[in-house]
Parts: structure tokens; sequence; C-alpha cells
């Protein structure tokens, strides 16, 4: 992992449990296959159950052991008596005007991040996030005003899609009308700082026994953590989305900080040497639209030059405003030229429509409350 990551304790889960909360079982959800393997044999049981526990957990989506009904009730007592199959809590959720949803999340130790659902005619977009507050200070971004408090282990992270699917009666897995056809983790934190908890609930997310979400409908943003992004490519293959934001080192530095460490030059050839990168499967750049920062012709012209031998695709996105925001949205005029401009270089370029703005929910908008607090004071997740 990378230097700039910020310390944190090897164990997220210490300290004791609070006077008044239950007895605290640790969830399946987020086990992967040789984890129920272990549960399985811890249990004394035959390895055929843990096919089985993956089915009715990450297929069904079942809540409780007792649904297990294929299991026998001996079984299912034993498993219940030691797990649960807890996902993050819905604290709150919000109905925009255009139909996007939110959810703030609160997890077992009352650290809290957002989720939201964007249907649109063709497909149903899941935008989950993998940190509780972030790193990262990018100055037009909501999420970086908040501070970080820790990483998301692989179970609440896919247990945010799965609540989702809860929420929206999405199950099981072989539904053809599924709401959800599409996961980006563009939501709270970056990604790539923590690599190894997203790897492993992708791992889950997208095998096709279970939640069975295309590896080609799954999309991982970043800032550019430049040293993993090689190790994303080669062990996980999905899509990839860079906020670029800028095209000038100077511009960088000040919206996106975490330029100063890894410049414009080297994010670039990070992605043309992105596993899996064709024409075909292109890298997605967001570029959110600032007025008078990086909305020129020349930023547009450069932006060309920049990517002429990268297999792109552009996503312009309308900076969507927050309390206190530096910084106000180009001009619908504006972005029309900027992106006729790429378009006229021969880039695939689209302009985001916003969605769920009313409820906070728009790209760069997202923020929960949670604070920093020492290990020794965390509920046990």
């Amino acid at each position: 992992m990378d230097s700039i990551a910020p310390e944190r304790p090897d164990n997220l889960t210490a300290g004791p449990i609070p006077a008044g909360v239950e007895e605290w079982r640790p969830s399946l959800v987020g086990a992967d296959r040789a984890r129920l393997a272990e549960v399985v044999r811890d249990l004394g049981e035959k390895p055929f159950r843990a096919k089985q526990l993956w089915h009715w957990i990450y297929h069904r989506g079942v809540r409780n052991f007792e649904a297990m009904t294929s299991i026998s009730r001996p079984v299912r007592a034993k498993l219940a008596g030691r797990y649960s199959l807890v996902r993050p809590v819905p604290a709150e959720a919000q109905l925009s005007t255009d139909g996007t949803r939110k959810w703030l999340l609160r997890f077992p130790d009352a650290s809290e991040a957002e989720m939201v659902f964007i249907p649109e005619e063709d497909r149903g977009t899941l935008c989950i996030s993998s940190q509780v507050g972030c790193t990262l200070n990018c100055r037009f971004c909501h999420t970086g005003t908040q501070p970080w408090v820790r990483n998301l282990d692989a179970g609440e992270i896919v247990g945010q899609l799965m609540l989702a699917r809860d929420a929206l009666d999405d199950w099981p897995s072989a539904n053809e009308d599924r709401h959800i056809t599409n996961i980006v983790l563009m939501g709270m934190g970056e990604p790539l700082y923590n690599f190894d908890n997203v790897a492993r609930a992708a791992g889950i997310l997208i095998d096709g026994d279970g939640i069975a979400i295309s590896r080609r409908k799954l999309t991982l943003s970043t800032a550019g953590v430049v040293p993993v992004m090689k190790r994303c490519g080669e062990e996980l293959g999905v899509n990839l989305a860079v906020s670029l934001h800028a095209v000038t080192d100077e511009i960088r530095d000040e919206i996106v900080p975490l330029n100063r460490r890894y410049p414009i030059a080297d994010l670039l050839d990070a992605c043309r040497n992105y596993g899996g990168i064709n024409n075909a499967r292109r890298i997605t750049f967001e570029y959110v639209m600032l007025k008078g920062v990086n909305d020129s012709d020349a930023d547009a012209r450069e932006l060309v030059r920049l990517l002429k031998d990268i297999p792109a695709k552009i996503n312009l996105i309308p900076f969507n405003p927050w309390p206190g925001a530096p910084y106000e949205c180009s001009s619908r005029n504006r972005m029309h030229a900027f992106m006729t401009l790429c378009l006229d270089g021969g880039l695939t370029c689209t302009l985001r429509t916003p969605r769920g703005r009313d409820i906070m929910a728009a790209c760069g908008q997202l923020k929960s409350a949670s604070a920093r607090r020492r290990a020794s004071e965390r509920v046990r997740v």
C-alpha cells in the first residue's frame, strides 16, 4: 500500500463492546469462499456446506440462517449461535425528485458513510463507498472536507450492495429484471487506499454463482494512486475511472492535492499500462467543470493532446455545489463549447446530467458526520 495512506490500527475491531449492545457475532457478509470453507470446517461439517452458504448468502440474499431451507436445522442452529448475516444499517434514506435514492449507512462502531442509487432507462447504477471520510482533500469535493475515519472492510463494502438489493427487492441474483445493473466505487473515499478490502469485495461481487455483477459492469474510481493502479489492473481487471479534473500540474496541484505526489505525466503513464485497456474497453476520465479554473478552450485542446494515445472517454461533470464550496459551476454554454472541442479532437466525450442534487446525492456532494475515534472507543464490527 502506498505510503501516503493514513496510519491506522491493524485491528479495527479492538475494544470492549459497550453496555447495552447485544451479544456480538461476526457477520458472514463479506466472507469469501475460503473463509466459508473455514467456517464449515470449524463447525465440523462437510465441505459442501460452504457452497450452500455461498448460495444462500450471495445468490438468494437471505438475512437469517433460518431461511436456509436446504441446510438442516441443527446446522442452522450452530451457524446462528456463532455468526450473523448483518448488513450496514440504513440510518436515513432519502428519495430525490428525479428518482435518485441516497442512504446514510451506520456501521456497528457508529461510523457512517453514504451510498447512492441512480436509476436510468437502460441501467441502474449503485455508487458505493470504500472509506469513512477521505484523505485526499480535493477542493471541489464535499467528502474531502470530512476527515478520514477508517477503511471499510470487505463485508461493509459488499453489504452496501446487499442492503440496496434488500430495499429494491432485487433478489435473487438470477432475477432478469434487476434494478441494480452497475456498481461504481465512486462514493466516499479513495478505493486504492483500501485496496485489499476492495479487492476482496470485488471478488465476491463478480462471482457468477453469487451476486453475479459482470466485471464489465464494475467500475473503480481513483484520483490517481499510481503505484496501486498496476496491481488493480492485474488483479481485478475492472473498469477504471480516473478523476483527472485538470490538464496542468499547477491547477491539479491546487484542486487534487494528490497530484503533488503523482503528477499528471506519471498518472497518464499508469493509465497507458493499465491491464486490459483497449479501444473496446477504455478508461473513463472524469473532469469536473469549474468556472474560470479548468474550463477554457485551451484546457480542452490540451486535454485532447494529453489523451490522444490512450483509449479514453471523457465524462464532463457539472460542479455540484455544497455549503461553503470555493467554486462555481461553468456555464451551460461553456461546458458545451468544451465538449465540442473534445469531440472535434477525436475524443469520446459526454456531459453528465446531475442527479440527486436536491438531496445532496450528486457527484462530490457526499458527506457523513462521522469523526475519528480511538480504536478503544469503537464497537467491535
